[in-house]
């Protein structure tokens, strides 16, 4: 017999279990739930980090170190292939320009320009930084590289 036999003949859904119908029904009484304490009874919920009165996991090692991740400049980036593909010889490319595009979500990070793929066209490009070869790149194709501030970043607004 193979599974497809058996779904068509008990159907594709199983019965759910009825409990509290009855000591007859053989789910009655405490209606699987065991006997008295907080499970039992309605409304009760566990964190997922809980640990029965436990110490809990995350407090029974010291602490050790240090991250600079909460410091991190975070950028939206683009590459001159990009710049090089969507923009016409002469046009001034900064990240408004790219928000209408598509490229980039939204203005709220700074905008990081880095040198995958080639550029022909001179552009001048305004961002909040660029890499070394997209700033190589770009001069090179008689293009110009502005630096302009970011505005306050996400995190800390």
């Amino acid at each position: 017999m193979m599974i497809h036999d058996i779904t068509a003949k008990v159907g594709p859904h199983k019965k759910r279990k009825r409990v509290g119908r009855g000591e007859g029904s053989g789910h009655g009484g405490t209606s699987t739930r065991g006997h008295k304490g907080a499970k039992s009874r309605a409304g009760w919920n566990s964190r997922p980090s809980y640990a029965g009165g436990a110490t809990p996991f995350a407090r029974r090692f010291p602490k050790r170190g240090f991250s600079n991740a909460g410091f991190r400049t975070e950028y939206y980036v683009a590459n001159v292939r990009d710049l090089d593909k969507h923009f016409d010889a002469g046009a001034t490319v900064d990240i408004d320009t790219l928000v209408k595009l598509g490229l980039v979500p939204n203005t709220k990070l700074g905008l990081k320009v880095l040198g995958a793929g080639e550029i022909k066209k001179k552009l001048n490009v305004v961002a909040a930084a660029f890499s070394a070869s997209a700033k190589a790149k770009i001069e090179a194709a008689g293009g110009s590289c502005s630096e302009a501030p970011t505005k306050k970043s996400a995190k800390s607004e």
